[in-house]
């Protein structure tokens, strides 16, 4: 596996880490199914209609700032979506309400386990002097989620999509994260496993990137080629190569 050069090189002041396929997956149970969530509701023939349960929240790099001013705001536009993809599978004016907030809470149920290597390189990378983030595509709970799992004492900001008003890879939600690392993009590492989200474009917003991919990873076919300032790695106790730099001068100065 091509793997690139050393994984935190010196300079650098700020992991920052994607969440769900990189910090944490998805165990049992599993969110319910969305057509058994239609049938109790006398609507199978609707629901067999809906296709893919998550294609209905925002698409990558969609941009939406109107819709994330506050919570209710943008919880608002989540069930909006979810209201108009019920109501073109044929869903009865009547039906629609309690039926999109059962899908809304469906969705969002979803039950996370850290990967087992996530609490010691985090504390590893801290001892270093290096300051900790996570950013995901993720609901308005991210840093509720974060908690949750146990990580809110490792990690010192937190940039989720709803809050900032765009999904990766949209350059805006990486200038939210470079904002709130208080360092130049240049200073700061990303590390996740999705390619595009996660490698090309904190790569175009200036920063340097690190492509996880685990051999028990969710993300089928052939990791690309790795393009300048990335890096590879099967599992994330390899961002602690011996001879990696520290986080130096300004590497935890961050709001969190």
């Amino acid at each position: 596996m091509e793997r690139g050069p050393v994984m935190v090189p010196d300079g650098v002041g700020a992991v920052v880490f994607d969440f769900y396929g990189t910090l944490v997956r998805m165990v049992e149970p599993l969110p319910p199914d969305h057509r058994g969530i239609f049938a109790r509701r006398g609507l199978a023939a609707q629901g067999e209609l809906w296709g893919d349960q998550w294609s209905v929240g925002p698409g990558e790099g969609e941009e939406h700032a109107e819709h994330s001013a506050d919570e209710a705001a943008y919880t608002g536009w989540e069930r909006d979506r979810l209201r108009r993809r019920a109501r073109a599978c044929g869903v009865p004016e009547g039906e629609l309400d309690g039926l999109v907030a059962e899908l809304d809470r469906a969705m969002k149920a979803v039950r996370l386990e850290l990967f087992a290597d996530v609490p010691g390189v985090l504390a590893a990378l801290r001892e270093r002097g290096l300051l900790v983030g996570v950013c995901s595509n993720w609901f308005w709970n991210l840093e509720e989620c974060v908690e949750a799992v146990g990580l809110g004492g490792a990690v010192d900001v937190v940039v989720g999509s709803a809050r900032a008003g765009a999904r990766k890879p949209h350059p805006l939600i990486y200038r939210a994260l470079v904002e709130r690392c208080s360092l130049p993009g240049g200073r700061v590492l990303f590390v996740g496993d999705m390619w595009v989200p996660d490698v090309l474009g904190p790569l175009a917003a200036g920063m340097r990137a690190v492509h996880l991919w685990r051999p028990d990873r969710a993300v089928e076919g052939i990791a690309p080629p790795l393009p300048e300032r990335a890096a590879r790695i099967s599992g994330l106790r390899e961002l602690l190569t011996p001879g990696a730099g520290s986080g130096g001068e300004g590497g935890r100065g961050c709001s969190g």
